[in-house]
């Protein structure tokens, strides 16, 4: 007799077989795909650079081996802090440096390669560029032979130095043309607007820094990603849970219809006469074409202009199939009081307020007898 298979015993199956599976968060195979193309221009292109500025020959390697390593972290995992500009190319300078040190002092080679190496980690930390290829690094600078040997304490700039930051620049350039986040760099925290001493109200419940903080201190390991992103994604699996468990309300089932919005060249009075009328907060603006060009709220009126074409601000728009609770991170951010539900053209479909926002939510809030049987 024959059993069904059911579907998560098959989709098991297959993921033992897949060709690619990530071993890093957020990995995919368009990215790794991405990454193989960007270590290709970058050290082929560092070596080409080098070998043109320099000239080639026995007396200078073209491109040092710890290079083949940064361009893994540079390319494969730019977001990592192990992969910054100056991780990068302090680390592997300092490290080599450090290498050269060692071997200057001492004769025997295994306890050079030894000391050059924890030379390079505690340098590298202190000046906070701590990169995993200058280990290799220091060891190239201890074993490289009499190339590095004739070059002496020059060897840290050149061909090192020279092959980080020639590696680096064109690794700014690819990740630029790529759309890609580098270096870097952590948004800002939310703030409170309203310049009072109060936390901004999209921190005031759940955890803080300090909590996670105390969360790392409590695992006492070190882990890959910088503790700002670290905050950063909890707080989204704290929304994607959210979505998750209140997916089936959509911005269609809570979205206003009746818009009321006004064209791009209309006059200041016109737009100040409607957000009073219907007191509201953000008039939607509109080209001639019925597209949606922008917002205008009192404060941007304040500007003098024969229209209000120069108070319009870039709007936040969303799709109505979206999950309503995926705008509370544009909701709560202190400044946007609307989001604009748009079709493929651009054109108004409806709009969702605070307000709107925080009907529905309230509405998903479990009653009195609920809790009660909850705890039951």
């Amino acid at each position: 007799m024959q059993y069904p298979v059911s579907p998560k015993m098959g989709q098991s199956r297959l993921r033992r077989f897949r060709l690619f599976s990530p071993i890093l968060a957020g990995a995919t195979l368009r990215e790794r795909l991405i990454a193989c193309f960007g270590a290709l221009l970058g050290i082929g292109l560092t070596g080409v650079i080098s070998g043109y500025l320099f000239g080639q020959g026995p007396h200078l390697p073209l491109i040092v081996a710890p290079m083949g390593a940064s361009a893994v972290l540079l390319f494969a995992v730019p977001a990592s802090p192990l992969a910054q500009p100056w991780s990068i190319i302090g680390g592997n300078t300092i490290s080599a440096m450090m290498g050269i040190v060692a071997a200057y002092f001492i004769r025997d080679p295994i306890i050079a390669t030894g000391v050059g190496v924890s030379l390079a980690i505690g340098a590298m930390s202190f000046t906070r560029s701590l990169h995993p290829p200058g280990g290799a690094a220091a060891l190239t600078a201890v074993l490289g032979g009499p190339v590095v040997a004739g070059w002496g304490f020059l060897f840290p700039f050149v061909p090192v130095a020279l092959n980080s930051c020639i590696l680096v620049g064109l690794g700014l350039l690819f990740h630029k043309l790529s759309k890609r986040n580098y270096p870097h760099v952590v948004p800002k925290p939310a703030e409170n607007t309203h310049q009072t001493v109060d936390l901004p109200s999209a921190v005031r419940v759940g955890f803080r820094e300090e909590d996670v903080d105390a969360a790392l201190e409590a695992l006492d390991e070190t882990f890959d990603i910088d503790r700002a992103d670290l905050g950063r994604l909890l707080q989204q699996v704290e929304l994607q849970a959210a979505i998750r468990s209140n997916g089936k309300i959509s911005c269609a089932d809570i979205m206003s219809r009746d818009v009321i919005a006004i064209g791009e060249m209309s006059e200041p009075n016109a737009a100040r006469h409607l957000l009073l009328k219907h007191n509201i907060r953000t008039l939607p603006v509109r080209d001639p074409e019925g597209r949606l060009v922008g917002t205008v709220g009192l404060r941007e009126l304040f500007a003098s202009g024969d229209t209000i074409a120069h108070a319009i601000s870039k709007p936040a728009v969303a799709r109505a199939s979206d999950a309503a609770l995926s705008l509370l991170p544009v909701l709560t951010d202190g400044r946007t009081h609307a989001v604009i539900i748009v079709d493929d053209d651009h054109r108004i479909l409806g709009l969702i307020s605070q307000t709107d926002l925080l009907s529905a939510v309230a509405r998903l809030l479990p009653s009195d007898g609920e809790a009660i049987a909850a705890v039951a």
